[in-house]
């Protein structure tokens, strides 16, 4: 038997491969952080055979009540993730596979790889309406990359994305995928609609070193960067701050940033209804987004989410609190499950990477029905 996490986003560790029925694992932490949760690695062994896999840490992890209800996802290809059955006793999370081939991946979700990430990137630039800009690099020399599609000078609206602060929450890049699919196939009306008059300002992965590195919640040197938005420097947060600077320097209507919820199986938003700024234009532009996503999506709802913050009890250290507060417009998290969307249960696949895809496509429509009130 061989265990690898020596690839890009891998993250495990052996402690016991002695007997095949209770093969123990556990989870690394982030560097110079307390949070884990994400793995990610290569388990390679005879064939038609039954390994059951034991990750005894899990209880100790950064939301251990995340795996009631989970299930591993798991791939030969690399392709495909379909979902292993799990079980979580409050201690360990375990689960079983018969082998199909004799090397077989697992992971917390279907990973987005920084190879990924690049094609991504470039793929668009094919499309002349689209420009890169790097704003700067992270602390271990990667690219803060940013897109902007649309005729900057003539917009009437500017929307901003931003997604994977959280690198370990692997869905919001495969969210931002789909979204640009959709908003760059020029035989699609919504887009092309969309942009005759607004630009997008989109920075697919925020946290490429975390997301490298194997990181749940942080970047390479532990900063959790959804709580820098009030005070980031270039030595603790550079990819905060880099994105901040330029979102002083350009402004904007509509901020989105997007998300993974490790416990609550369900997609919704968290609003920015504690700011002090809130206003009744606040909830009209956020009542519209949620109504219009609805009716878009049947993966989206809105009635399971965060409880919502007391009017001037925001945290503004939060990208869409400190967001809606300094251009006082919509701001939303979209949070995605890593578990199934309890509303439309697939045993098969649970949420996965294709979902989510869609749901970035879906989007659209929601964001050109709230422009249209401001």
């Amino acid at each position: 038997m061989y265990l690898s996490d020596k690839f890009d986003s891998g993250n495990i560790e052996s402690v016991d491969l002695s007997d095949p029925q209770n093969l123990q694992l556990a989870i690394k932490r982030d560097n110079q952080s307390d949070f884990f949760q994400w793995f990610h690695f290569r388990f390679e062994a005879e064939l038609d055979k039954q390994y059951r896999f034991n990750i005894i840490n899990a209880g100790q992890s950064a939301y251990p009540q995340a795996w009631k209800g989970y299930h591993v996802v798991a791939s030969y290809d690399r392709e495909q993730w379909f979902r292993v059955e799990s079980e979580f006793d409050g201690q360990q999370l375990s689960f079983s596979v018969l082998l199909e081939q004799n090397s077989i991946y697992f992971a917390y979700f279907t990973p987005y790889s920084y190879e990924r990430h690049q094609d991504l990137i470039h793929s668009c630039l094919a499309d002349e309406r689209v420009s890169l800009n790097t704003l700067g690099q992270t602390i271990d020399g990667r690219d803060m990359s940013l897109l902007t599609i649309g005729d900057a000078e003539q917009a009437k609206h500017k929307v901003w994305m931003i997604a994977r602060q959280h690198p370990g929450e692997s869905m919001a890049e495969w969210f931002i995928e789909g979204m640009l699919e959709r908003l760059l196939d020029q035989d699609n009306p919504l887009a092309n609609s969309l942009l005759k008059d607004t630009v997008f300002y989109v920075v697919p992965n925020m946290n490429p070193d975390g997301s490298v590195r194997g990181h749940l919640r942080t970047n390479a040197v532990g900063t959790n960067l959804n709580r820098e938005w009030q005070n980031p420097s270039m030595e603790r947060s550079p990819e905060v701050f880099l994105v901040r600077q330029k979102m002083l320097e350009l402004g904007g209507d509509l901020f989105l940033d997007i998300h993974g919820d490790e416990e609550l199986p369900y997609n919704f938003v968290a609003g920015c209804e504690g700011i002090p700024s809130y206003d009744q234009r606040h909830q009209l532009l956020e009542d519209t987004f949620k109504q219009a996503f609805k009716a878009i999506s049947p993966d989206f709802q809105d009635t399971h989410g965060y409880p919502k913050n007391k009017p001037g009890e925001a945290n503004l250290n939060i990208a869409a609190a400190w967001l809606g507060e300094q251009f006082k417009t919509l701001s939303y998290t979209i949070e995605m499950p890593f578990k199934d969307n309890a509303d439309l249960l697939d045993p098969d696949f649970g949420w996965s990477a294709e979902r989510s895809m869609q749901l970035g496509a879906d989007v659209l429509f929601a964001i050109k029905q709230t422009l249209a009130k401001i």
